[in-house]
């Protein structure tokens, strides 16, 4: 690898990166996105009590293990020590994109590795296709975050105060743009490690984008703290401040948010995790009549008020049940005191199909009715141009309808039931424009979901986190029924009240608590959007922009 040369502020010479200075940076920055990857849902398992006590457990978030990867790509960005440099210019942008993107893809790659499974194992595409496809994700989408460190090197002739802010700023940008453009992917974004961390009680006010902000200037301003030159240096002690108090203010506020709402009474639920293999769901004479009989049992024995079968459950459009067999379900449901939800596909060719849950309950004279809106790109709906990609696989693709963005909730027993599906639960600024009108705001988030085509990995952790991360937004319990794991019941502070193990067919019933209020992140997300966060970047990218030819070069190496 050739050596990579760093512009140097002020003036057209550079300073060539030796050559094992550089091969060392690239695998600083490879470790460092795996270890950002790991930090969402601790991939390895170990009987190590010590592990256990640094919050390193299968599965769960590590939000210091987020911190401190976060915190080697920015002393890479940064330019690392000072001796790199010539002349006391600051770094090139170039250096920078390539750090961040490096990084980036392997923390997405980390993240979401295994759509490898749904696209090899069951979508029968060659590995090396499959393998490939996801690393062209993950490069795709990391030039955000290379996009957003080259500008903060250009930017980065302002004082180092500032300078952690347009660092945020910039990170949030990025994070946004890949949640949300091109109908948005923003899972494994770096705020869902902070769910049982110390940043976890900003979640009600900013949100999992604005607490992505908040990592990224932690991270930057130890990095400051690090490199400031004395212990007692007025500018570091005033940073350390403003780190603690950033860690202990959301323990210091005299009540939570999370017990701002009230509490709406509880609700006994059973949530129907059927186990059937991926790779026989949809097969006639195999996954489709187990499916039928054991959900179709279930539902007729089960005895708490609300049951909930998950994401296609009943895997089959409603004329192609047997004889009687949606009868039996709607007379089973039609008496006063239960109800079901039950995912399943509904249409014909004719007017298209989509992705549903249909509502049982007494009173209805047509079933309550659910479609997903947030629909799955090559799985739910091809992209243009991509119906080669997609003709590779042995997959049941199709282009599905989408619902409306704002559907009625399922009243039932006092609370009002917010269904989504499958990674629905990602897009929290869709979920939260239900809280424009508080009395017709959700009580309980339900979520049916199919992981199985991803395998028994990471894809059900990482979930799980998801949903916690919206209880902490919106103060709201959370029930997940899926088909293979993990299904759950989150209360609104995002504890997990019970689960059922993964890959088991088994039932579980227990209690949703629902609850009434509004948290400051809903209140103005539903009005506004997220346009509150563009704007915050747009502002600190043109102050940035605007200051920075006006500082004098002696404060321009704010990273020293």
């Amino acid at each position: 690898m050739a050596p990579i040369e760093i512009q140097t502020g002020g003036s057209n010479r550079s300073a060539p990166l030796p050559q094992a200075v550089t091969l060392a940076r690239v695998a600083l920055a490879l470790l460092a996105g795996a270890a950002h990857a790991a930090s969402l849902a601790w991939p390895f398992s170990s009987q190590a009590t010590l592990l256990a006590w640094i919050g390193l457990r299968p599965g769960q978030p590590v939000w210091w293990l987020q911190l401190l990867a976060l915190a080697l790509l920015a002393w890479l960005v940064a330019g690392g020590r000072s001796h790199d440099r010539d002349g006391g210019g600051g770094p090139a942008w170039r250096p920078a994109a390539l750090w961040a993107w490096l990084f980036s893809t392997a923390w997405l790659v980390g993240t979401f590795g295994w759509l490898f499974v749904a696209m090899h194992t069951y979508g029968g595409l060659p590995g090396v296709l499959a393998a490939l496809a996801v690393l062209a994700l993950a490069a795709l989408l990391a030039l955000y975050y290379a996009a957003v460190c080259g500008l903060f090197v250009a930017l980065a002739h302002v004082n180092r105060a500032f300078g952690a802010i347009t660092f945020a700023a910039l990170w949030m940008l990025a994070e946004l743009a890949r949640g949300v453009w091109l109908t948005g992917f923003g899972w494994g974004a770096s705020g869902y490690a902070q769910v049982d961390g110390p940043l976890a009680g900003y979640a009600a006010w900013i949100g999992a984008y604005g607490l992505c902000a908040l990592t990224a200037w932690l991270a930057m301003t130890l990095l400051q703290m690090f490199q400031s030159g004395h212990a007692f240096e007025p500018s570091r002690v005033l940073r350390l401040m403003a780190v603690l108090g950033l860690l202990a203010l959301p323990s210091l506020l005299p009540v939570a948010l999370s017990d701002a709402s009230k509490s709406t009474g509880r609700l006994a639920v059973t949530l129907l995790q059927g186990n059937i293999p991926q790779n026989e769901k949809f097969e006639a004479g195999s996954g489709v009549p187990l499916a039928l009989q054991w959900y179709g049992e279930q539902l007729q024995i089960s005895r708490t008020a609300l049951v909930i079968a998950p994401e296609t459950a009943i895997p089959v459009l409603p004329e192609q049940l047997p004889p009687t067999y949606w009868q039996a379900l709607q007379q089973r449901f039609a008496g006063a005191g239960q109800a079901a939800l039950i995912g399943m596909p509904l249409g014909n060719s004719q007017a298209g199909y989509t992705n549903s849950v249909l509502g049982l309950k007494a009173g209805l004279s047509q079933p309550w009715r659910y479609d997903k809106h947030h629909l799955v790109p090559f799985g739910e709906f091809i992209p243009p141009l991509f119906k080669w990609f997609t003709a590779l696989m042995n997959i049941p693709l199709g282009d599905f309808n989408r619902g409306g963005l704002k559907q009625p909730p399922f009243e039932w027993q006092g609370q009002r039931l917010a269904t989504n599906i499958c990674y629905e639960d990602l897009f929290g600024e869709e979920l939260g424009l239900r809280f424009s009108d508080p009395a017709q705001a959700p009580t309980v988030f339900v979520n049916v979901s199919n992981l199985a085509w991803f395998g028994n990995g990471l894809a059900m952790d990482q979930h799980l986190q998801i949903a916690r991360m919206r209880t902490l937004e919106f103060a709201r319990p959370f029930v997940l029924a899926t088909n293979t794991g993990i299904s759950a019941i989150l209360d609104h502070r995002g504890r997990i009240v019970a689960s059922l193990p993964r890959d088991t067919r088994a039932v579980l019933v227990g209690e949703v608590e629902g609850r009434s209020g509004v948290t400051p992140y809903a209140w103005w997300l539903s009005r506004f959007g997220l346009w509150p966060l563009w704007l915050l970047v747009l502002s600190v990218v043109l102050l940035a922009a605007g200051t920075g030819g006006r500082r004098r070069q002696s404060d321009a190496v704010w990273f020293d």
